[in-house]
Order: C-alpha cells, then structure tokens, then sequence
C-alpha cells in the first residue's frame, strides 16, 4: 500500500502593477551607485558594472563553497523598494536611508514586503524582463557606507554594524535579466508572482 500524501498549501498566482520610483547605475564610489533617467540592460545585467556577468566567485554567503570559486551569478541586479527604507532608518535610529548609498539599481513604489517577493517573481518591464532570484541580505559594507554619509566623523559608535542587523528582511531582492533592453525611472511594471506551493517535509 502506498503511504499517504498530503497536498502542499497552495498559494496561486498573483498579478499586479508597481511604479518604478527610479534606476540606478554603478557609481565610482563603491558599493554607491547613482540615478539615472534610463538604464540598459543586456543578459549579463549593467554593462560595465561590477556584478555584471553570467558568472561571479563565491562569498561568505555561500558557505557551501570554497570562497572564490566560480559560481552562477544571480545577483546581476539589486532592487528595494520606497516603503522598507524608511523602515530600516526607523530600526538603526537614522534620519533616513537612501538608495544610492546602499548600491540600489531599481527602486519600488507601490508593493508591499518587496523583500518577501518569492523567486521566480518576474517584473515586467515595457522593453525589459527581470526575474527575482532570492532575498538580498544586508551586510557591513552597505553599512558602512550609511555611517560615512551620515556620521562622516564617525560620532555614533556602531552604526555601520547597526544596518546588518536591522535590515534583515528588508534589504530587498537580488535578480537577473531575463529580457534585455531599456528600463525607465517612472514607469510602470507589471509584476506576476508565481504559484507558490508552501514544502513541509
């Protein structure tokens, strides 16, 4: 006889629309990045930019290789959203938190819990295509660049680590091209979240 089972919970498919609040391309202060009116994007990401690429070296985020070893690349793009930075600010104590500081290069407006947004999520551009592919998570480094915008005489002890360890599901998303082609600051983009079956073992 063959064991029971159970169906998964099923979350189905969700469509809605957001506005891009704005585009941002590599800056020449690291991790920054800056605003631009229009970005183009082939497969590899931004050209010319320090993720761009189909292939990358493993970090401290993958532990289960060997630092430095050649992986796929899924973090071509960086997106967060209007609504978490304020939130972020709120947690560190900050006055606020802006996009280029922290590396940003598509900014949401208009959907909440963008960092819950599962992978497989694809965002509708009118020339372009991006797919989620996993929560982005903060580190020192974006940190550090909040402390040397806001606290250049390094007054308030700690800041830099105080953005790792409150924007943990905040931080929004990593994600790839799908789609080349030109995204626009202001425009509208169609979302299409996947079915989502919740796994239990």
């Amino acid at each position: 006889m063959l064991a029971k089972i159970d169906p998964p919970q099923i979350v189905p498919e969700i469509r809605t629309k957001v506005r891009c609040a704005a585009v941002l391309t590599t800056s020449e202060v690291f991790p920054e990045s800056r605003r631009v009116d229009e970005l183009e994007l082939d497969l590899g990401g931004i050209p010319g930019s320090r993720h761009h690429g189909f292939v990358r070296k493993a970090g401290p985020r993958e532990r289960w290789y060997t630092t430095g070893m050649p992986m796929r690349s899924g973090r071509q793009l960086t997106i967060i959203s209007v609504e978490e930075l304020p939130v972020i600010a709120e947690l560190m104590g900050v006055e606020r938190i802006e996009p280029e500081w922290i590396g940003a290069n598509i900014v949401l407006e208009g959907l909440p819990r963008v960092s819950w947004l599962p992978a497989a999520t694809r965002l509708f551009f009118a020339d372009a295509t991006i797919v989620v592919e996993a929560q982005n998570a903060p580190c020192h480094i974006s940190g550090k660049s909040i402390a040397r915008r806001l606290d250049p005489d390094g007054r308030i002890p700690g800041l830099a680590l105080e953005f790792p360890k409150h924007a943990v599901g905040l931080r929004g998303l990593v994600a790839s091209v799908e789609r080349a082609g030109t995204i626009c600051s202001g425009e509208e983009i169609s979302v299409k979240v996947p079915r989502q079956s919740i796994w239990t073992p």
